[in-house]
């Protein structure tokens, strides 16, 4: 069997190159490529071209020919950058009593909340667990996400963010999207501890931190810097020695105060994701750094609350990834392309931006360098929607769903 395929002709192909990975982008920087084909060597793009020209050239390798007999439009896989889907239970009757205008106090003195997500996924077995990621990740990839970063969190302690981590890790070996593992075990201070914030903190960067890098389990920290969950004073020793040993770090930032922002510039993180509170200081401190934003649409249809100021952020500079942000409290919907759709109607985004923020930029925002693009040497990741016009994809408002999706050159969908 040859090691080299040709897929084509694709009536458009976006490869997304040739796109900066900071700032505003106009539908006319976006390259369209018309009756392309895409030359795969093993996992890997060979070669973007005609696809005649690529069909002749390419004889002497005899590729696997993949002919594609109806019109379709090609673009990178699509990269999901923030989804908590390693959990147990539901939180149905948290979002209805949100919805009847009930507080989040009022939901959580009822028993709901993430405590109600903790308890549940510390109930539930590590197979479990396993399962309900593959179930989702595979609902995720038949959309044409093939990459999903995937955050522990409601274990909040060593032994079940252990639990947690090594199901992502066991999931990842069984799923066809790859899922890059992130240590989210500064999430809310559990209320079970038997101590206090600092000594938490203390705990599980002492003791769960060398694990991780041990058994290879996650190489990236996130924490939640909210009133509710932790102050910049507080995790500052934890996000430094979590710098020190090698972690790239993340921050849930600004979701509901502005304070999760500075943090993210102050320690150099790869992203600082929500944003929904952050206002022109924030905005400008980001657009002076190297952190990128990433919005979280999901959330805000979630929770009824104003959306990542997308088009401000882009407009002063920064970078922007769209990320689902699928977890069972705040946004139980999980559809990637749905959100990327609604955010850029709100915040008025051009298709381009839209479209960059689930691709290239998003794979910045997860520090890949191999992915999110079409070109030589990158992972050939590959969805594809039955459409002339690249333009029917957020047009249709993620109801034109794709019907082929390659994953590192195999056809998987």
């Amino acid at each position: 069997m040859s090691e080299y395929q040709l897929i084509g002709p694709f009536s458009q192909l976006l490869p997304m190159t040739n796109l900066p990975l900071k700032g505003a982008l106009s539908d006319d920087n976006l390259m369209v490529l018309h009756n392309a084909g895409i030359l795969i060597k093993g996992q890997k793009v060979l070669q973007i071209d005609n696809f005649e020209k690529l069909y002749k050239s390419s004889q002497s390798l005899q590729p696997a020919l993949t002919k594609l007999n109806r019109p379709m439009v090609g673009l990178p896989g699509f990269i999901d950058t923030h989804t908590h889907i390693c959990f147990g239970g539901s939180r149905a009757k948290d979002y209805a009593m949100r919805n009847a205008g009930k507080s989040y106090l009022e939901i959580a003195n009822a028993g709901g909340g993430i405590w109600d997500t903790v308890t549940h996924t510390r109930n539930e077995s590590k197979d479990f667990l396993t399962k309900g990621i593959i179930k989702r990740a595979k609902r995720h990839l038949a959309n044409g996400v093939t990459t999903i970063e995937v955050k522990s969190g409601y274990g909040l302690s060593v032994k079940e963010e252990l639990k947690m981590l090594r199901a992502i890790q066991l999931a990842n070996q069984d799923c066809a999207a790859d899922l890059i593992p992130t240590c989210l075990a500064a999430h809310i201070f559990p209320k079970d501890y038997d101590g206090d914030i600092p000594a938490y903190l203390n705990e599980i960067s002492d003791k769960l931190f060398p694990i991780l890098k041990k058994e290879q389990l996650s190489n990236r920290i996130d924490a939640f810097i909210e009133e509710e969950a932790f102050s910049p004073a507080l995790i500052n020793p934890y996000l430094a020695k979590a710098k020190k040993m090698g972690f790239d770090i993340m921050i849930h930032a600004d979701q509901f105060h502005p304070s999760g922002s500075k943090v993210a510039v102050q320690y150099k993180a790869i992203s600082a994701d929500h944003l929904e509170a952050s206002r022109s200081k924030e905005i400008n401190l980001l657009a002076n750094s190297e952190v990128i934003p990433v919005a979280l649409p999901g959330a805000s249809i979630g929770l009824g609350c104003p959306f990542t100021p997308a088009r401000r952020l882009l407009d002063a500079g920064t970078s922007l990834a769209i990320a689902s942000d699928w977890n069972p409290g705040s946004a139980p919907m999980g559809d990637l392309l749905i959100q990327a759709a609604i955010l850029g109607t709100f915040e008025k985004l051009s298709n381009t931006e839209v479209l960059s923020g689930i691709t290239f930029r998003a794979a910045a925002a997860l520090n890949l360098k191999d992915r999110g693009r079409l070109q030589k040497g990158f992972l050939a990741d590959i969805v594809a929607f039955p459409t002339d016009d690249y333009r029917e994809i957020l047009y249709q408002q993620g109801q034109l769903k794709p019907n082929r999706v390659w994953k590192h050159g195999s056809l998987i969908v």
